[in-house]
């Protein structure tokens, strides 16, 4: 930059003093890229998967240090951040938001209203669908934007839910819903009557998994609530009391087998998680529910849990249940993808959704091998009966 109008001494003189400045100035580009450093270093700690945990943070440099922003659902994240850029003595403002939002005035809790919600990424209906939530599911309400929720599931997913979809409880009315007998519908899909009559309305449709509140009996019915206060009566043969059907899940490969072959045809569904649709590790999930067990949401998160069968196809290993994982393998340039997920019933056979859920084989001299899906394959994990941190069992934890 030239200064025409400026003798030589007053240019000299203004360089000078930027440099000292520039050289003095605690707050350098170096400090901006320290600050946005710790920040990825303690969101890499504490919340790696932005699927399951919420840590959006940024800084801005102002002349009196940085005013940190953003929100989190995770109040020991935030504070790990805190004490490191306290040990660096970097200055800084607080503006982040911990959820949940105080301005949902106390109603952080919610369940799925309806058979079935879509959860979206963003909160808008042209938004990806990422997972769907079924009647009865319990929520973490963290925030409310237009007429959108930010939730989060049993197995920690985030998603956004329309207010359609969910009814919203302060811990009190949560609580006494959680405490109330419940129902769970077993069929594939069905509907509720407002009377206890096949021949009266409909109160809605509702799907393999969905849980009510019981209030009654009325001969081949049972009298059920909707988390938002609705009345119905369902069918005694398609569905049983929520804690008859945990006495007797069996846990056994058998009992996947049976069930997974109730959704034969569903068709395949990109963040389809009930037996409306679903995609291909929301199969296994659903299986899996079905059985008392809820596992982690997608492929990819799922071949995490269990032990390890086999990852050099030898199928003879395998048992019913096991979970096959397949995509691209990890090169010198490229890391590992998993993109597809089935399930094991024996006789060289998995079931798994792709286009429909259906069965494939293994069989090389057969006419139905899958070459595709053979080729591209990972490994096997077992998780039935195993333990890990994202595998839950009804019988153990109260999440209903």
């Amino acid at each position: 930059m030239k200064f025409p109008y400026l003798p030589k001494f007053g240019v000299l003189f203004i360089v000078l003093t930027v440099l000292f400045f520039s050289a003095c100035n605690p707050e350098s580009s170096t400090d901006v890229n320290k600050v946005d450093g710790v920040i990825a270093a303690v969101k890499e700690n504490y919340a790696p998967d932005k699927r399951v945990a919420l840590f959006d943070i940024q800084s801005e440099k102002k002349s009196s240090g940085y005013i940190l922003k953003g929100k989190t659902n995770l109040p020991e994240a935030l504070d790990a951040l805190k004490k490191e850029l306290d040990s660096q003595n970097i200055k800084y403002t607080d503006s982040i938001e911990v959820l949940p939002s105080e301005k949902l005035e106390g109603k952080i809790y919610g369940v799925i209203n309806n058979s079935v919600a879509n959860l979206r990424s963003n909160p808008a209906h042209s938004a990806e669908l990422v997972t769907q939530g079924i009647l009865g599911m319990p929520l973490n309400v963290y925030q409310k934007e237009r007429s959108w929720y930010h939730i989060q599931t049993p197995d920690n997913y985030l998603g956004w839910v329309d207010s359609g979809g969910i009814e919203l409880m302060t811990k009190q009315e949560f609580d006494k819903w959680k405490a109330t007998d419940k129902v769970i519908y077993t069929d594939t899909y069905g509907k509720s009557y407002t009377e206890a009559d096949m021949s009266s309305d409909a109160v809605s449709d509702v799907v393999a998994g969905n849980i009510f509140s019981l209030m009654g009996e009325d001969g081949d019915f049972y009298k059920i609530k909707y988390p938002d206060g609705r009345e119905a009566y369902l069918l005694k043969g398609e569905a049983n009391s929520f804690d008859e059907w945990k006495s007797k899940l069996a846990f056994t490969k058998e009992s996947l087998v049976e069930t997974s072959k109730t959704m034969l045809g569903v068709p395949y569904l990109w963040g389809g998680t009930s037996t409306k649709g679903v995609d291909c590790s929301g199969f296994t999930k659903t299986v899996y529910l079905m059985n008392g067990m809820i596992i982690p949401r997608d492929a990819s998160q799922q071949i995490h849990e269990g032990v390890l069968i086999d990852d050099s196809k030898e199928f003879d290993k395998l048992i019913a249940g096991d979970l096959l994982f397949f995509g691209r393998k990890a090169t010198d340039s490229t890391s590992e993808r998993v993109i597809h997920v089935g399930m094991w019933i024996g006789d060289n056979q998995f079931i798994h959704s792709a286009g429909n859920v259906h069965i494939s084989t293994m069989d090389q001299d057969s006419d139905e091998f899958d070459e595709y899906n053979y080729n591209r394959y990972l490994r096997t994990k077992r998780i039935l009966n195993e333990t890990g941190e994202g595998l839950l069992y009804l019988t153990k934890e109260d999440v209903f």
